[in-house]
């Protein structure tokens, strides 16, 4: 059975596309030749890849077998690709990771500036995602890598733990809580709170570890990151949780007070999800040496 990698690209961009003719336009073809593209992967594969309507197409479960594989397959191409390119194996080549809200916001930054800023011919797509979503991505493909905080379930996978975080309380100055030594996170429900965005895997978290309580998470306001959450806490409009790697940092600059949890979900080992190292290219393997060595 021959494979065309150019249809295996083009299966990709419809599948992730509402539409065969957004699909096409993606792949630079005509809904024409691409619909003829398809009908004969199916015809090779002998099995029905899509569901088409006047809404658009739908993976059949064929479909979703072959989009796993065919990201697979084209992930390993560009991988090839990046390692015969002039600047090195460790130099060029473009990675994507789907990352924890924390990651994203707070320690990824500053070390992909140092790590790009030595690469010039590196790319990154670094994309928050929810911490299943992250699991999903990397199992599936369409991540190079992965990074979570907390438990892992991701068999198939490898697990690189690199560094351990945790989770406080932090407080406007002269709070009712603020003179605790540590409080849980029921205790914390009688008063308002400052939420980050709705997606954000610390807010999707928080909120599972409030309904296994069986209460209530009042949130005042929602904000897009750890230092706007800390400006509104420090202005007194409400109380929130937040990494402590975000809480010494912003602390330096406002009036903070911050409160040990006592849970015990509120230490979290932070880790890099691949499915195989030695797999991955050399600029991927690179940036997760630079993230473990970052955290030492």
């Amino acid at each position: 059975m021959h494979f065309d990698l150019a249809d295996l690209r083009l299966f990709i961009h419809i599948a992730e596309s509402p539409s065969l003719t957004q699909g096409a336009r993606r792949a630079h073809l005509s809904p024409a030749a691409a619909s003829a593209r398809i009908k004969a992967l199916e015809g090779q594969l002998d099995s029905r890849l899509l569901y088409r309507d006047s809404r658009g197409v739908e993976l059949t479960p064929a479909g979703s077998r072959l989009l796993q594989h065919a990201r697979l397959i084209m992930r390993q191409v560009d991988y090839l690709k990046s390692e015969f390119t002039e600047y090195g194996a460790d130099n060029a080549g473009h990675i994507r990771i789907f990352a924890n809200t924390t990651a994203v916001t707070e320690f990824l930054p500053e070390v992909l500036a140092g790590f790009l800023a030595q690469r010039p011919g590196v790319t990154v797509d670094l994309q928050e995602k929810l911490s299943r979503d992250i699991v999903r991505g990397v199992l599936d493909g369409s991540t190079d890598m992965g990074i979570i905080a907390g438990p892992v379930q991701a068999e198939g996978l490898q697990v690189l733990h690199f560094s351990t975080d945790r989770l406080l309380l932090a407080l406007p100055v002269g709070h009712p809580l603020a003179t605790e030594k540590k409080v849980t996170l029921r205790q914390t429900l009688s008063y308002q709170h400052i939420g980050l965005h709705a997606g954000s895997t610390l807010l999707s978290f928080l909120r599972d570890q409030v309904e296994r309580l069986g209460g209530n998470l009042s949130l005042r306001i929602q904000v897009s990151s750890f230092e706007a959450v800390c400006r509104m806490i420090e202005a007194g409009v409400g109380i929130g949780v937040i990494p402590e790697s975000a809480a010494l940092r912003h602390s330096r600059t406002m009036q903070l007070v911050t409160v040990a949890l006592d849970e015990p979900w509120a230490v979290r080992e932070r880790s890099i999800l691949v499915r195989d190292l030695e797999a991955l290219p050399g600029t991927v393997r690179a940036l997760i040496a630079t993230l473990t060595c970052a955290s030492h």
